[in-house]
């Protein structure tokens, strides 16, 4: 079965966008944002320029995690009007650690059609390419920024067998790898950034491998981490210990 043509009155589209290469927004993604009657956007000057480069001109609306709480009865009273809404994030999947979540759940609760439009995710690249398991895995977004929540979190996550995908910025990235390597020890892991970008890398070790390259450069980019999961042999360890 294809789609309409034209997206159908009162549905919200959650389109996904490129996290670095244009050349990613699929040709559905296009359809839908050139014909919907309103785009909401994590930062509208950044999704502009994505529209743009399309030549896509469609009304605009900011909807980001300062305003969502007043915007999203404006949003879902539009719907309910029957207008077709899209919601972008500045990135990959909209939903996905991101404000559109809101807006996601309100519509649900108001009986409006949601639709996704799928396209790149930073968190699944990564995983892709880490070289760990992916048949089981757990996608864990931020660690909470205050020291003492990271660890207790990651305390959490210890004995979880599931390979982890973690997001980081680049000046937190040295303290989420010093308190991962001294909870989890010699895990493997894989250090992505800049994804689809020009500048591109991964780098492939232990966590402490991973920390000591760290400690040697200056972080750049926005990083995606996937550490292995406990292994047999750690979750023994612990159940002799209790």
């Amino acid at each position: 079965m294809t789609e309409a043509s034209e997206p159908r009155s009162g549905t919200l589209y959650l389109v996904a966008t490129p996290i670095g290469n244009l050349e990613d927004l699929s040709p559905r993604a296009q359809r839908i944002l050139g014909a919907v009657d309103l785009i909401a956007a994590e930062d509208t000057r950044h999704t502009q320029g994505l529209l743009t480069r399309f030549a896509i001109r469609r009304p605009l609306v900011s909807y980001h995690y300062h305003n969502k709480e007043g915007r999203t009865p404006e949003v879902i009273g539009k719907l309910l009007e029957g207008a077709s809404v899209a919601i972008v994030s500045d990135a990959g999947s909209p939903g996905i650690s991101d404000p559109a979540f809101t807006l996601v759940r309100a519509a649900v609760e108001a009986n409006v059609p949601v639709v996704p439009i799928p396209g790149p995710s930073s968190a699944l690249c990564a995983l892709e390419i880490s070289g760990l398991p992916t048949d089981r895995f757990a996608f864990e977004g931020f660690l909470p920024r205050r020291a003492s929540r990271r660890r207790r979190r990651i305390e959490e996550l210890r004995a979880d067998p599931r390979t982890l995908i973690f997001f980081e910025s680049p000046h937190r990235l040295h303290k989420m790898l010093r308190d991962l390597s001294e909870a989890l020890g010699e895990r493997p892991a894989s250090l992505s950034r800049e994804l689809t970008k020009k500048f591109e890398e991964t780098r492939r070790g232990t966590l402490r491998a991973l920390l000591e390259w760290v400690e040697s450069e200056t972080p750049r980019g926005e990083f995606v981490l996937v550490v292995g999961g406990a292994a047999a042999a750690d979750l023994e360890e612990e159940e002799e210990e209790d």
